[in-house]
């Protein structure tokens, strides 16, 4: 240990119990060192004494004792940084949760009185649709809000007057009963929590709220909140028509904001808005907003192509100086979205409060929680990128694959007529904003001479209880499953050479590999982006067999299963190999759309092979509403929109391939989808398995009885449905290894998917060889011999790898031949004994 000495420097105390000092000047070479290396070895303190000769006159030991405490004094400041500041989040959770409490109280009081006078008229024989007493509307449940467009005055007096309505109104819902608020499902509070959110429940359209605590002031949060465009995906712009002051020093302005459509599906929304910024008495700074009628001038706006006018309820934002800094944030998102306007199929998306939360309310904590943690953490590698520019990275691929999506006129998009079916949509753009910066030379050594750029893009509705993050999941970790160079035509060859920027940047059945390079994600690990190359991949098979490689910029966001009503999306756009900041993007991807969330109890692993036919439920006589899929949905929408750049004079070529192309990815992604979809029969094609998954557990029980002597399911008739469902619970891990060609898995049970963590659908993507080490490949060869003439071996305890990378001790193993009728050996399976993760 060390401590201070009387004449300023650092004593340190030996294993002897010594005191060795050290001079200022001493303490502060240590210190300068330290800094450059926290944990020098033994050779490298020996060369700090030789470069550094006010150390000459000490022994290596006590360098290595000084390191040793002062690494220890640094793990200590930093524990107890860190428990202050969990310490300072506990009492604002505190404060939050008890403000939640009164308003509850309230909420209740406020019922009970409502409930009381409606008993009275009820008794009375007078059932009124409104209790003037009670000041409450009691038809159909819903509270009494300001209807929309308020009258009033629309010059700056009347403007006012409509501003301070707002205010009353959103506070009322930010800490009264205004709106009944119900916990948004799968949230809950903690210190580590993204902070309280909650939905609305029985008001006029769609609402959520949030309060949370933020390591930033007050004014920087709501500068960074009024910045929408930042943070909020689907905001394509908002202007400012006009700005007022108001004689409490607050600010009224007055906003057009235009908001994306998800989807092919539907056209994007409107708004035209009044801002009010003000400081109430408590000294809390509030940005509240609400749909004005009319402008200033008494005018209204005109119905924009492509939009639809929505509205906005008092809504806002409640910033509370917080002891200690920071700021307490309170958080209202009230619309009304006209649902009406789209397909009755889609109108989940709009009358959703749940997706308002995640898609509006929780994306705003996020922003604020991932800018006060880029303060905080000021070296950050991030391939020497700062965090901003790693922001505005992401905000470019998003806002460049809406762009996409919607195929806006005034960006210079176009329809293009189809080829006699309206599954596929044509959209291009000759602007020149959109091709500036593509023409660019890449590494692949092709020239750019590309003058128009092509999106194709399609809509389709996915089988029910498909979970949308698990098929994002494979969509990114499973590249060649979906990108099949068999369907793209002869067309494909002549366009893509024309430059990095097409669809792909591949013709994808040249795959040498794909690496994923992880170059950011958001703290609450909801967003990834990553860098992915595709090795010895090249724009035709010439530059597959020339080893060239292809990079692309890669945005995955959605991929927590247990998020309810969570957007899923994989946008990507091929760059160069320089990366540069501001290096031309080109978005292609897919969105998948939650229409009805839910929630299931079933393992993420489930796989498209033999194993995934061993899900068994509980009880054959379950309700028919019950589901075997995890935090799925009853229904979910896909949106795919891939982007070529092209020389105009091919559109009808490039545009002929798109189509095709799009469509064989539309095929892979429904083959994918029915395999990860449940039968309605409790989750796959009969309730306990299919023929060929009965015939193997019948070779395996039977193969150990003979080659071992004993059952490998004690207490189990001969029928088929118990051998598969008793293998299936038994407490071991069991997986089977194919004889023919590399040896990879067709078969595991229940405990063996646990141990194997298998990636995403795919049980055969793992192979014996990469779950065993180098000790465990040498057993099992040397033992192979025996198991093939003998029929079994006992194989000591050792240490596996899943393919997640995690390793995995068992106390030993079995290992024995299987036989099919005709005594041909199958497979050889293994029992892994009392296994766990390490």
């Amino acid at each position: 240990m060390s401590m201070s000495c009387k004449d300023g420097g650092k004593c340190t105390i030996m294993d002897n119990g010594k005191y060795v000092r050290y001079t200022p000047e001493q303490v502060e070479a240590l210190e300068r060192l330290y800094h450059e290396c926290p944990k020098p070895s033994s050779i490298r303190r020996q060369q700090l004494i030789r470069e550094c000769p006010i150390l000459s006159n000490i022994e290596p030991k006590q360098i290595k004792v000084w390191f040793q405490n002062r690494r220890c004094r640094e793990k200590q400041r930093k524990e107890a940084s860190r428990l202050q500041s969990v310490n300072r989040k506990l009492t604002a959770m505190n404060k939050l949760l008890m403000e939640e409490n009164d308003r509850l109280q309230k909420q209740v009081s406020h019922l009970v009185y409502e409930n009381g006078c409606f008993r009275q008229h009820t008794q009375n024989g007078a059932l009124a649709t409104k209790d003037t007493s009670c000041e409450s509307v009691v038809t159909s449940g819903q509270r009494h809000l300001t209807p929309q467009h308020p009258p009033g005055d629309a010059s700056p007096a009347g403007l006012l007057s409509i501003a301070e309505e707002t205010l009353t109104e959103f506070l009322s819902k930010a800490t009264g009963t205004a709106v009944e608020w119900v916990q948004m499902p799968g949230m809950k509070p903690g210190p580590d929590s993204i902070g309280i959110v909650s939905i609305s429940h029985g008001c006029t359209g769609v609402a959520a709220r949030a309060c949370g605590l933020v390591s930033l002031e007050p004014t920087r949060v709501a500068e960074i909140l009024k910045d929408r465009t930042s943070w909020y995906r689907d905001c394509r712009a908002v202007d400012v028509l006009d700005v007022l002051p108001t004689a409490n020093g607050g600010t009224i302005e007055l906003l057009y904001m235009q908001l994306y459509a998800p989807t092919t599906l539907a056209t994007g929304r409107d708004f035209l808005l009044l801002r009010y910024t003000s400081v109430i008495e408590d000294g809390s700074l509030v940005v509240c907003e609400r749909s004005l009628a009319n402008t200033p001038n008494g005018q209204s706006i005109p119905s924009v192509p492509n939009f639809v006018r929505a509205e906005m309820l008092p809504s806002g934002y409640l910033i509370r100086p917080c002891e200690g800094g920071g700021s307490i944030i309170h958080i209202v998102d009230h619309m009304n979205l006209e649902a009406w306007s789209v397909p009755e199929v889609l109108r989940p998306l709009y009358e959703s409060s749940t997706v308002i939360a995640q898609k509006t309310t929780m994306m705003a904590l996020r922003q604020l929680r991932q800018i006060a943690q880029e303060v905080s953490q000021t070296n950050t590698p991030n391939w020497g990128r700062r965090p901003a520019a790693l922001r505005a990275l992401s905000q470019r691929l998003s806002r460049g694959f809406n762009e996409a999506v919607n195929g806006f006129t005034d960006e210079g998009w176009s329809l293009t007529s189809n080829d006699g079916m309206d599954d596929v949509t044509i959209h291009v753009n000759s602007s020149p904003e959109k091709l500036m910066g593509l023409n660019l030379s890449f590494s692949n050594g092709y020239p750019s001479l590309n003058t128009a750029v092509l999106c194709a893009k399609a809509s389709m509705l996915l089988p029910p209880n498909v979970p949308p993050a698990l098929l994002l999941r494979f969509l990114r970790e499973h590249r060649s499953e979906w990108a099949d160079n068999n369907n793209v035509d002869a067309y494909s060859a002549a366009a893509v050479k024309l430059g990095p920027c097409s669809l792909l940047g591949t013709r994808a059945g040249n795959f040498g590999g794909q690496v994923i390079l992880p170059l950011a994600q958001t703290i609450e690990h909801e967003e990834l982006l990553e860098v992915i190359k595709l090795e010895g991949v090249g724009l035709c098979p010439e530059d597959a067999l020339m080893g060239r490689d292809m990079f692309f910029l890669q945005l995955c966001s959605g991929i927590d299963e247990n998020a309810v009503g969570m957007c899923s999306e994989l946008i990507f756009a091929p760059i160069d190999a320089s990366f540069a900041d501001d290096a031309p993007l080109l978005p292609s991807g897919f969105r998948i759309m939650p229409l009805d969330s839910c929630k299931g109890d079933s393992s993420p692993n489930r796989t498209l092979d033999l194993a995934s036919a061993l899900e068994v439920r509980g009880a054959a006589n379950k309700a028919a509403g019950d589901r075997n899929v995890g935090n799925s949905c009853a229904r979910s929408v896909m949106t795919i929109a891939l982007e070529f750049a092209f020389e105009s004079h091919m559109q009808e070529s490039v545009a002929a391939m798109a189509r095709q192309y799009v469509r064989s990815i539309i095929s892979s992604v429904q083959r994918v989808a029915s395999a990860l979809s449940p039968s309605p029969n409790g989750g796959l094609q009969s309730p306990l398995g299919t023929p060929e998954a009965h015939t193997l557990a019948r070779w395996i029980s039977h193969s150990y009885r003979c080659y071992l002597g004993a059952e490998l399911l004690e207490g189990v008739g001969e029928g088929s449905d118990s051998i598969l469902k008793s293998m299936w619970h038994h407490s071991d891990a069991i997986v089977c290894c194919s004889l023919k060609g590399m040896p990879v898995f067709p078969f595991a049970n229940q405990g063996g998917l646990d141990m194997l963590e298998p990636p995403l659908v795919a049980l055969q993507d793992i192979s014996l060889k990469k779950i065993l080490d180098e000790n465990g490949r040498k057993v099992l060869w040397s033992e192979f011999p025996q198991i093939m003439q003998q029929g079994f071996a006992c194989l000591q305890g050792g240490i596996c790898v899943s393919s997640m990378g995690r390793p995995v001790s068992y106390e030993r193993a079995v290992a024995w031949k299987v036989v099919n009728e005709d005594e041909t050996p199958h497979c050889i399976c293994f029992m892994f004994i009392n296994w766990s993760f390490v």
